[in-house]
Formats: structure tokens, sequence, C-alpha cells
């Protein structure tokens, strides 16, 4: 295979890689294409395209997320991974930890890390990379690595919480969720969710998000009952959509263009956490975004309107 061949190859395999590192989709397609123009414009012959290929893309990542720190440290509001729909890279022999760690919960876990820490934790324990490989990868000893991994270990042991193994399982409970979303059912919403259930929200400051995040079976259940069918009237539609290997939906105004998404944390048989993504930032790579704050007016209109009658 030419240059081009190699690195179309292993496309999904970069991005994958550099996107849990990065927790960004648009960040991760940015290293990957630096990735891609380093490979083309090496005169060295490499032994093997993978190795060199997924070492660049890590080192590359971790000087992305260095300078990414400072900007989410100063971030308004909580903040959330880009959603991703699919992950392109697969392998069946790794499918459960390639599944585990796309997820939001195990990405917000990952942002604990430090960029070593994380580069090192998602070449070993999610891509299987040997230590050898690690090494060169992140530009330490095979022995500095072993430690960095369980440092990471540790960390990511200590709050990761055992997510639901039944994928069927967590459909169906997102079915029924959403069922009674549309119904406006409290009462349905209310069996699903956790006691100590959590909607947070991520508007970056760029569009209207939650104040805080909401806490607990009744708040989170009513607030959700009280604003669908304000956006219904709007027509404010949604789709049922895999998030980041979990369950979730995509929102879309009344031109189809992307709203926000909501993706759901499934633990024991209830939903523990809803995730909503609604900076617009976050959302380009997955269609035209709506106008939220346009949105929000009309929403507030909508209530205006119901008290009046």
């Amino acid at each position: 295979m030419n240059k081009v061949e190699e690195f179309e190859e292993l496309r999904p395999l970069l991005f994958s890689i550099a996107y849990r590192i990065l927790g960004s989709v648009s960040e991760a397609e940015d290293a990957v294409q630096e990735t891609w123009l380093r490979f083309d414009g090496s005169a060295t012959q490499v032994a093997s395209a993978k190795a060199f290929l997924s070492a660049t893309v890590t080192r590359i990542s971790i000087d992305v997320l260095r300078s990414a720190r400072v900007r989410r440290e100063e971030y308004v509001g909580p903040w959330l991974p880009e959603p991703l729909l699919s992950d392109p890279y697969e392998d069946p022999a790794r499918s459960a930890e390639l599944a585990d760690s796309v997820s939001m919960a195990a990405l917000l876990l990952l942002e604990r890390l430090s960029p070593l820490e994380r580069s090192v934790f998602v070449l070993r324990e999610v891509f299987g990379f040997g230590f050898d490989e690690v090494a060169a990868a992140v530009g330490r000893s095979e022995a500095a690595c072993r430690q960095l991994l369980v440092r990471a270990r540790r960390h990511m042991q200590a709050s990761r919480p055992r997510f639901e193994a039944d994928r069927q399982e967590r459909q169906e409970l997102a079915a029924r969720f959403f069922d009674a979303l549309k119904d406006g059912d409290v009462g349905g919403l209310r069996n699903l969710l956790a006691a100590d259930v959590q909607l947070v929200g991520d508007g970056g400051g760029k569009a209207p998000q939650l104040a805080k995040a909401v806490s607990g079976t009744e708040n989170v259940a009513r607030l959700l009952v009280s604003v669908l069918p304000l956006l219904a009237r709007i027509d404010v539609t949604f789709e049922p959509h895999e998030i980041n290997g979990q369950p979730g939906a995509i929102f879309r105004d009344r031109d189809g263009k992307v709203l926000h998404i909501l993706a759901l944390e499934v633990l024991d048989g209830q939903i523990q956490t809803i995730r909503s993504v609604i900076n617009p930032d976050k959302l380009g790579h997955l269609g035209p975004v709506a106008d939220a704050w346009a949105i929000d007016r009309e929403v507030k209109q909508a209530r205006r309107q119901m008290k009046l009658k």
C-alpha cells in the first residue's frame, strides 16, 4: 500500500485514540489531520505505519489537551465531551473496553487524569498496545509508563460505576423513558429515575442552560415534563439515538437543525444521570445547528400564552 492507503486504513483507529484523549470530535479530527501532514511530509521509511501514526496522533493529542485544560478551567458551567454518534473503530476482541471507554461517564473520569496518565491508560487499557509501543508514543520509559498506568487505574477505579452490561435492557429502559417524556407521564418517569438522579446541562455560555445541575427524582421528572410540551408547541422534535455508546436522543427544531442532545447513563436498572449538550460549538459535526436563543424566546412566549388560557 502507498502512504494514502495506509493512512486511510488506520484513520478510524487514530480518530478513536485522539477522541478518547481529548473528549472533542473537532479537536480529534484536527489531530488526525495533523498526523497525516507529518506522515506525508516524512522522508523516513517507517517500519510500522500503525506504530508511527499512533505515536504521532498521541503526542499531538497530548499537546492539544495541555492547552485545552486551561480553556476548560475557564469554561462557563459544566463541561461535557462533544457527543459522538458512532465510534469509527471496531475490534471484536476489545469491544467491551471500546464501548465502555467512549461513554460520557468514562470520558469525564478521564478528565481527572493528567495528559500523560490519560494517554497511557487509553493506549494500554482501551486499545491493548504493548508497553514498548506506549512508551514510544508518550516519550517515557516502559517503567515510567507502568507507574503512570497504576496511578491512572487507581483514579478510574475509585470513582467508576459498574455500567449496565445488557445493551438491550438499556435500550428498552430508554424507550420507556422517552415514551413517558412524550406523554408527560411524571409517574412513569419517576419509576425510571434513580433517587439521586442528576440532570446536567452544557451550554458553555453560548446557549441557554441550567444554572446548576438538577438533582432528585421529583425535581428532574417535573422539570422534564414541564419543558417538553413547550418544545412540542414550537415544533421541536426528538429522535432516539445512541450517544457515546449509551441511549440518548437528538433534539431538532422545526427546520431539522440540531438543538441539543440528551445522553442517558443507566446503572442498576435505573437512569442515574441525564446529560444535555446544547453548546452550539459542540454540535456542528452533527449537522446544521439551531439557534438555541431563538428557541428559548419561543418557549417563553409559549409559556406566557399557556398561562393566559
